[in-house]
């Protein structure tokens, strides 16, 4: 894909080179994310356990996004420091983030964070036109998009929502989804793994 890359570089410059260049990034992104699907299937023993601080996690993701200045985000009450992989989950909360703007319509997206003794709840909604039941059934299948985001504009391949569930599994949570009036929310439940109960993390 490197080498595709260099070379296409040296094309002339016009569409036929951009959409070359577009199409050979499209690929590097699906054999990434084909590669991190392998590796989360082996949950726990992909992951990279480490201290995190919820709030600053939260606040870099919605900073981090396409859109921060669309995005709101609130806590309820503290957030205890629990393990996680700060990787995985950055990655998990900024495709949750990425995929209420794109269909969205333009609208706020709300993020918000809770815990419990037991469980630490993320949950993302956008107010846009939302889906189906149908629809709603099959959001996290591998390669799976629903009609609104076929378009090539979208970008994406169907992997994101995939490596989410993969990624709130590979922590022993669950990622589900619910239609909303309007819109749809996504919400993660992870449950809290402290320090001291945990042993040493698995690279």
């Amino acid at each position: 894909m490197t080498r595709a890359r260099l070379n296409a570089e040296l094309v002339e410059e016009g569409s036929s080179r951009d959409a070359l260049l577009r199409d050979l990034g499209e690929m590097r992104d699906l054999i990434t994310d084909l590669l991190e699907s392998e590796r989360l299937a082996q949950r726990h023993q992909a992951l990279n356990l480490e201290a995190l601080d919820w709030r600053a996690l939260l606040t870099q993701a919605v900073q981090g996004c396409a859109r921060p200045d669309t995005v709101h985000l609130s806590l309820e009450g503290p957030i205890p420091a629990s393990l996680g992989d700060r990787t995985r989950l950055s990655l998990l909360l900024r495709n949750l983030i990425d995929n209420a703007l794109r269909h969205g319509a333009g609208t706020p997206v709300e993020v918000h964070g809770a815990c419990t003794a037991q469980a630490v709840t993320l949950t993302v909604r956008d107010h846009g036109p939302g889906v189906t039941a149908e629809q709603l059934a099959h959001l996290a299948e591998p390669f799976y998009r629903t009609d609104a985001a076929r378009g090539r504009a979208t970008g994406g391949v169907g992997l994101g929502l995939h490596l989410c569930r993969l990624v709130a599994e590979a922590h022993g949570g669950t990622l589900q989804f619910a239609r909303t009036e309007p819109g749809l929310k996504a919400i993660v439940t992870l449950p809290v793994m402290a320090a001291q109960s945990a042993g040493p993390a698995s690279a």
